[in-house]
């Protein structure tokens, strides 16, 4: 089930325990709280989050492999998919940013594929249509997992070197 032209789509029943597991790989600190249900084009997965319970429903989370940010989201799931998408399609699903995506000749992904960064924000990659590519939604989140391990360590402002992320 896909939303917004393709720029979100919900995991199959059967891959959410996987993504839930990658997701978790890179969020350590979110083992045993989250449940990942979908995900955006960018490949950022969204989550229920047991950590956040707001009138006995827990709230959403997005995970940002391309950031290494966690962000809460104040809704739940039904109001995620039934108000959140349709009213606030750039913040859920960075909307405009797939639309020039697709304006610049890039394809719409498919299930097991997402447009990631070709170096991640937190590595010095810029958020603009030049830096990303289409990817395996699976090897861009192991990926990404191994360097926000590597890089969470680090005190802010700590240059990075000998890194290098080829084509």
């Amino acid at each position: 089930m896909t939303y917004l032209d393709g720029a979100y789509r919900r995991h199959r029943p059967e891959d959410m325990a996987n993504c839930t597991e990658l997701a978790v790989s890179a969020f350590p600190e979110l083992a045993d709280r989250i449940e990942c249900f979908g995900a955006d084009w960018l490949g950022r997965q969204f989550a229920t989050d047991q950590g956040r319970i707001v009138r006995g429903l827990p709230q959403v989370l997005m995970l940002e492999p391309g950031t290494g940010e966690a962000l809460e989201i104040p809704v739940d799931l039904a109001t995620f998919h039934d108000k959140e998408l349709a009213q606030q399609a750039d913040a859920a699903a960075a909307y405009s940013f797939f639309q020039q995506w697709l304006e610049a000749g890039g394809p719409r992904p498919d299930y097991h594929q997402c447009v990631g960064y070709k170096r991640p924000l937190y590595l010095g990659g810029v958020d603009e249509v030049m830096n990303l590519e289409l990817v395996d939604f699976e090897v861009y989140w192991t990926i990404s997992a191994q360097f926000l391990e590597r890089v969470r360590c680090l005190p802010a402002g700590t240059r990075i070197e000998n890194i290098w992320i080829e084509d």
